[in-house]
């Protein structure tokens, strides 16, 4: 299994998920020129991905998923609540083959066994992914504003571990956003600070651990390298062994092989 990212922030997040054959993209939040665009970039074709999983219904995951589905036939897995908040983006008269996900449901697509789970964030009903090779488990974190005792059960023991650290405190505090954006930011419902990420980090059984990506990092309030000190510490590690997704071209491929 590889996996990489081709933009990861408020202003859109898709990540890629590839064994053997099966090319999988978790979320789509870029336009449709601008997803064939980057994906370009990891020499991937739109022709070729199996299907697409969405999160939750938020502009920057969910926007272009449905446009790419229909023009490419590509089918979309997605729970219930968070398909009712996304039928304003499916085109009029689409044909797309839905795929409707219980979030403590493991399934399979392809090549890829897909175990998702609830986590707390101010949408419908948001979920998250961990992906298994039948080797290798790649977990992925973002959008939550706090962990839970199931989330630390699913992501212990993981192979490869994407981790919101959305922003520094002080930062968010004395940033530009206004009161009520920043008290929604940092809410239990909102984003991970990166303290609380680090937190969640050092709570996990670490010792499989190859791949470390810090994940939808906010512009205005936080920076890579105050992302990078914080699981650094949880780690005990290097802070350069730290990897950033960024949010104008994301990460290159990583590989659990």
């Amino acid at each position: 299994m590889r996996f990489a990212s081709i933009g990861s922030g408020s202003a859109g997040n898709c990540t890629v998920i590839e064994q053997q054959s099966t090319r999988l993209l978790l979320d789509c939040g870029f336009g449709l020129k601008e997803v064939v665009m980057r994906l370009q970039k990891l020499d991937l074709m739109p022709e070729k991905i199996s299907g697409i999983l969405i999160t939750h219904e938020h502009d920057d995951h969910a926007k272009g998923a449905f446009k790419l589905a229909v023009k490419y036939n590509i089918p979309v897995w997605l729970s219930h609540g968070t398909f009712k908040m996304c039928e304003r983006y499916v085109p009029e008269n689409a044909q797309i083959q839905l795929n409707i996900i219980d979030s403590h449901t493991s399934f399979e697509i392809q090549d890829l066994q897909i175990t998702p789970y609830p986590v707390p964030h101010d949408a419908r009903e948001p979920t998250q992914f961990c992906f298994f090779d039948g080797k290798n488990k790649l977990g992925v974190l973002t959008d939550t504003g706090s962990s839970t005792p199931y989330i630390e059960q699913v992501l212990t023991q993981c192979d490869a571990l994407l981790l919101e650290c959305n922003h520094d405190l002080n930062m968010l505090e004395n940033g530009p956003y206004a009161w009520a954006l920043k008290k929604r930011v940092g809410s239990r419902i909102g984003h991970l600070d990166n303290a609380s990420a680090a937190r969640l980090l050092a709570s996990l059984d670490n010792s499989k651990l190859k791949h470390i990506i810090a994940a939808h990092l906010s512009e205005k309030n936080n920076t890579p390298d105050l992302a990078k000190i914080s699981l650094s510490t949880a780690l005990n590690c290097a802070s350069d062994w730290i990897g950033i997704a960024q949010q104008n071209d994301g990460f290159d491929w990583r590989s659990l092989s």
